[in-house]
């Protein structure tokens, strides 16, 4: 037998978390995008790419933090408990700010308004294949390294 449905009790409906929960967030992914950020300038200062030139610096930039970024999940989702906020620190912060997708996406214009379209798109091609491919080898590096398996015995990834 079921109650009328003037007697049925309703379940509430989750309210989103005020503002004042996502300040902690939203300032630990602001501080680790500002050393990331950093950290990329540095390596343009260090490694300057030529004008018309492939842009190397930017390439091997977003190649290294996607394996790091393959490494960091396996670590922080499959090894160990972390604190909240360090998964939105150094994931998103510290490598969003790292990486830069944004520079890439610039670059090929500019090849491509330079007349460098081949350039330009070896370098449209290349740069999501080995920055996909970098988080692959990161995870399964990782996995190898750290011992892990999946249920069957067979190593993940």
């Amino acid at each position: 037998m079921t109650a009328p449905e003037s007697l049925r009790v309703q379940a509430p409906t989750p309210r989103p978390p005020s503002w004042r929960a996502q300040v902690p967030v939203v300032t630990v992914v602001a501080l680790g995008g500002g050393a990331g950020a950093a950290a990329r300038y540095a390596a343009s200062l260090w490694w300057p790419a030529a004008a018309a030139g492939f842009p190397w610096t930017t390439l091997w930039v977003n190649v290294a933090g996607c394996a790091v970024i393959g490494v960091f999940m396996v670590v922080v989702t499959e090894i160990r408990a972390v604190h909240p906020l360090v998964r939105p620190f150094f994931g998103t912060g510290v490598l969003g700010g790292f990486t830069t997708f944004s520079t890439y996406a610039v670059d090929i214009r500019k090849l491509l308004e330079g007349g460098h379209a081949g350039t330009g798109l070896a370098y449209l091609a290349a740069t999501p294949l080995a920055a996909l491919t970098a988080v692959w080898l990161g995870a399964r590096s990782a996995r190898w390294a750290l011992g892990t398996t999946d249920t069957k015995g067979k190593e993940s990834l």
